[in-house]
């Protein structure tokens, strides 16, 4: 049985800051007290894409299963070829790809030979036909060192290898791979269970008429979407009523179906004094000023056996968070190996940035190519946590590192992907 950590073993760390705790350091907090699902069943191959390999996939044979021809060209024995002759070879049949060739290759004789097709026996060598020349019943064929142009049984994977292994998220051509195995049927984990609520008095649900001083909740849409892409089970538990008992009553009965509750709102300063009994109530919650903008309040704990993360209200830094610390433990959780962040690479950027030191910031971009072809980024305009088309035009952001201040044009930054760029 896991024994899991409790979250007030985190405020005796000498380091911890509550209220500037730096981006990197709130990520290695949140990985410390989250333990991924173990069950798992068993799907066919069509049902595991972006699923997460709960055991590894064992070749049950070679691949390739023979020696076989990396080209069309002529089989033959590598001890009649010579850097400064070229031998003349009879030619005593055709190996196809699925119709070997049924005999036995000896010296002074060759296979015409198509690519993939099996290696004669007797053959060890295959001259490109580029390198030959061919008159009736003879090939004269050019030098090329014992083993050339084959592909060897295995060399691709062994029998009883691992060829992807536990953790691995399957992708599209891990399809082919398992399928090329003649392996119908894997086992992935079980699909994280994610239930997300909204909570202000403000919202509203679309469809419905806004009333003074309210605002279509878009928080679920965007949560709803970054959740699918992860692949997880969906329960969207819609608009909570801004009062103790509505949310108690959403934190109860939805951490009695999900692995992880994840709420937008009500977690600022102020806010954060309503909810916080409540979570500590229902199980342990910690609440954090991340040195970071958008996205400066955020909440983590556990409420039963669901994880739980508070995210902020505004449109963008309810994204930003997300990405930056709720994405990749999900991932986690899920049971995949490779958690790390998004990696970054340097663009030139193209206007000038505003930017305080003291906290990391996470602004919006647009890449492109240059004519040179390096990368240049382009901030997408109006920078504000509330700008949501910001985050549907970007491609990007741009990370901007605790330390750093204003930066001018012309001048290199990280950028880390949010997705692909246009068109995908």
């Amino acid at each position: 049985m896991t024994t899991r950590k409790k979250l007030t073993t985190i405020t005796q760390e000498t380091d911890y800051d509550p209220n500037s705790m730096p981006v990197d350091k709130a990520r290695n907090y949140i990985k410390q007290f989250l333990h991924p699902v173990s069950a798992s069943e068993c799907v066919s191959i069509r049902e595991s894409l972006g699923r997460i390999l709960s055991k590894d996939v064992i070749s049950p044979v070679n691949v390739p299963q023979h020696d076989n021809s990396a080209m069309d060209g002529y089989a033959v024995v590598g001890d009649d070829l010579s850097e400064n002759v070229n031998p003349q070879l009879t030619v005593i049949g055709t190996a196809f790809a699925g119709q070997p060739f049924d005999g036995t290759v000896k010296n002074g004789e060759c296979v015409r030979i198509m690519t993939g097709a099996v290696i004669p026996n007797g053959a060890d060598t295959v001259v490109m036909q580029e390198r030959t020349k061919r008159n009736g019943d003879t090939a004269s064929v050019d030098y090329f060192p014992t083993g050339s142009n084959t592909r060897k049984a295995g060399e691709d994977l062994s029998m009883g290898s691992a060829a992807l292994k536990r953790g691995h998220k399957v992708q599209p051509a891990d399809l082919g791979l398992i399928a090329s195995l003649g392996i119908p049927e894997v086992n992935v984990y079980r699909k994280l269970r994610v239930a997300f609520f909204s909570t202000g008095d403000e919202l509203v649900g679309i469809g419905t008429p806004l009333g003074d001083g309210q605002i279509y909740d878009s928080n679920r849409y965007t949560i709803f979407g970054m959740l699918t892409e992860l692949g997880c089970e969906i329960i969207d538990m819609g608009v909570i009523k801004d009062t103790p008992d509505a949310v108690e009553e959403a934190f109860r009965s939805s951490t009695d179906i999900a692995d992880v509750v994840i709420t937008s709102g009500g977690v600022s300063v102020g806010e954060a004094d309503f909810i916080k009994p409540i979570l500590n109530k229902l199980g342990e919650a910690l609440f954090w000023k991340i040195a970071m903008k958008p996205g400066r309040p955020l909440a983590f704990g556990r409420i039963g056996k669901a994880n739980f993360f508070g995210l902020p209200g505004n449109p963008v830094a309810v994204m930003v968070t997300f990405y930056q610390f709720v994405q990749n433990a999900l991932r986690l959780l899920q049971g995949q190996t490779d958690t790390s962040p998004n990696p970054t690479f340097k663009a030139q950027v193209t206007e000038p940035l505003k930017k305080a030191p003291g906290r990391t910031e996470f602004q919006r971009g647009i890449l492109a190519i240059k004519s040179n072809g390096d990368w240049a980024v382009q901030p997408t305009g109006n920078q504000g946590s509330g700008i949501l088309s910001s985050m549907s035009q970007a491609h990007c952001f741009i990370v901007l590192p605790n330390d750093k201040g204003a930066v001018e044009p012309g001048e290199l930054v990280n950028v880390q992907l949010i997705r692909g760029l246009v068109g995908s």
